[in-house]
């Protein structure tokens, strides 16, 4: 079923709608949730209140593309909870990634007003366009996506040692880049 009649079906207020959503994204849903949590009954409650969020979201709401618009409350959700300290303790692969990342965005925890953070997201979107599509790939399902380095070289086709050296040269390059634009890391 194509979006646009998915979110039809949201605004008819139709429980298919959430059906139909989770047949068409709930692998990719889970897969993400799972990559930050760490747990699959976690994921699942994570991907379940995604699902009531988009549910109370739409209407009024009518995202286009709906895919990222659902993978953004999955990752919101699973956020909250990892953060809430449940998916924590447990360690797992988000961990490992936001501790490799940390080195180049340091500030990123003093940030203090909706402002400054969005100006940082901005820096580093540009950043991002300065990538190689592949590179931008390789970042996105790392720190995005909280994929492990075989997920990624499994899919793209390349060696989990080069996956790891190219991250490692996209962080120190991105750290030089926020350092030039005076950001502090």
């Amino acid at each position: 079923m194509d979006d646009e009649k998915i979110i039809e079906l949201f605004f008819e207020r139709s429980e298919r709608g959430i059906r139909e959503l989770d047949n068409k994204y709930g692998k990719i849903c889970r897969r993400l949730s799972y990559g930050i949590v760490n747990n699959r009954q976690d994921s699942e409650e994570c991907v379940n209140d995604a699902y009531l969020g988009a549910w109370n979201a739409i209407p009024p709401a009518r995202p286009s593309p709906l895919l990222p618009y659902i993978l953004r409350i999955v990752r919101n959700i699973s956020l909250k909870h990892y953060w809430g300290g449940r998916a924590a303790k447990r360690g797992g692969a988000y961990t490992v990634a936001m501790e490799e990342i940390e080195d180049s965005l340091a500030g990123l925890n003093t940030v203090e007003s909706e402002i400054e953070a969005r100006e940082l997201a901005r820096i580093i979107g540009e950043f991002l366009d300065t990538l190689t599509a592949e590179n931008r790939v390789i970042f996105m399902r790392r720190y995005w996506f909280a994929d492990s380095y075989r997920d990624i070289a499994g899919l793209l086709g390349l060696s989990e040692k080069n996956v790891s050296v190219r991250l490692t040269r996209i962080r120190e390059k991105m750290k030089q880049y926020l350092i030039e634009r005076e950001v502090s890391v």
